[in-house]
């Protein structure tokens, strides 16, 4: 007997960065699923939020239109959800839709004079009122969401809304990303011990991942005397912080490498070079960037705050006026983690350990399409009988 294959609809208006390697995980891992990708490049995310769903409407329209079947649709946070949905009904298309949180606009630090960031964080309140079905990929990222919300819907000083909070929770779901471990793995274990401790910084080139801070420690512990070498991966965009040209020039004698390196397995041949990474970040809703870097036997440094805290022990966090100290320490103990400790800490978040939660969420989506298929013909049925 030939089993049903179900069939999603993955809409992805950012298709770069985590957003890609989450879609590309979920399609290797979930091989009793199909899949089609409906995507647009990773930039102008502003405008992907304000535009992305009258076009993937358009598209969705056509496929259904030339007969393909789907049984949901999936996607992330860079659409407005309601436009998506209200322009499919127009043509008659119900289509179940879960949204996947890699991020949730109330938690990014804007600036103060920034007036136009309550537009994003309306899209993302009504997108994920307007969905069957919610997932983010760390518990701060739901609850900081969660907080979001109450706090806007406290402005309706005359109509109330408070238990809509109640609504989103009900139909969330805390899932990690996934990660493949896979080529870091085969690289295998750099444990002997470096000449010279190697500092891995392998975020994004931008304000929120607050580089000033890292630079300006490492700039005091350069000045004192402090023996390491310096590895500065991550991607840079068209506004990166001046903070990495003065770098470049400051610490010039103890830099391996200082750029993107967009080869993966170029990049986790880096990562094994190092002896610790390091964070600093301002937000941060999952940290795969860390978790790469310690799966590769890095020691971790981040702060006792965001999901970090949900990813390590405080052994391995810090409070913000003891960052000098511990990197210093760490510095002064030059010690990779070893094979045993770093698995336990990664693992739970492969690929393998939470495939299953994913085919689960989604099995449960393409549920509500038949809720809803049933309930829409026996309103029909009603309908006859009482004409």
């Amino acid at each position: 007997m030939q089993t049903y294959q179900k069939h999603y609809l993955i809409i992805e208006p950012y298709y770069g960065g985590s957003h890609r390697l989450f879609i590309q995980g979920l399609q290797k891992n979930l091989c009793e699923q199909q899949f089609t990708l409906l995507t647009l490049p990773a930039r102008k995310w502003k405008m992907r939020m304000q535009l992305a769903a009258p076009w993937m409407a358009e598209q969705i329209i056509g496929l259904i239109q030339k007969g393909h079947h789907f049984d949901g649709i999936l996607t992330s946070t860079f659409i407005d959800v309601a436009v998506l949905r209200s322009l499919l009904a127009n043509k008659g298309i119900m289509l179940p839709v879960a949204i996947y949180f890699h991020e949730n606009q109330f938690a990014y630090p804007f600036r103060a004079q920034d007036q136009a960031r309550y537009q994003f964080t309306a899209i993302n309140f009504t997108s994920a009122l307007c969905a069957d079905s919610l997932a983010f990929n760390s518990q701060y990222n739901q609850s900081t969401f969660i907080a979001g919300i109450t706090r806007y819907l406290k402005k309706t000083a005359d109509i109330s809304l408070a238990h809509l909070v109640d609504e989103l929770l009900e139909k969330s779901t805390v899932i990690s990303p996934g990660m493949d471990f896979s080529i870091i793995d085969a690289l295998g274990q750099a444990t002997q011990k470096t000449t010279s401790p190697v500092i891995v910084w392998n975020h994004r080139w931008e304000h929120d991942k607050n580089p000033s801070s890292f630079f300006s420690t490492l700039f005091e512990l350069s000045a004192q005397g402090s023996d390491f070498r310096l590895l500065v991966l991550g991607e840079s965009f068209q506004n990166c912080p001046e903070i990495f040209q003065e770098a470049k020039s400051k610490l010039k004698k103890h830099l391996l490498h200082f750029g993107y390196v967009p080869d993966r397995t170029q990049y986790y041949e880096f990562l094994h070079k190092g002896t610790l990474v390091v964070s600093t970040a301002i937000h941060e809703f999952f940290g795969l960037a860390v978790l790469e870097a310690v799966r590769a036997g890095c020691m971790p440094l981040v702060p006792d705050r965001l999901a970090y805290k949900e990813l390590f022990p405080g052994s391995y966090r810090y409070k913000k006026d003891e960052f000098k100290k511990r990197l210093g320490d760490l510095i002064d103990r030059n010690e990779r983690m070893i094979p045993q400790k770093s698995e336990a800490l990664t693992t739970p978040h492969s690929w393998e350990n939470v495939t299953a939660q994913y085919a689960h969420w989604l099995n449960a989506l393409a549920n509500e399409k038949t809720s809803a298929a049933a309930t829409s013909e026996m309103l029909k049925k009603k309908e006859i009988l009482s004409t």
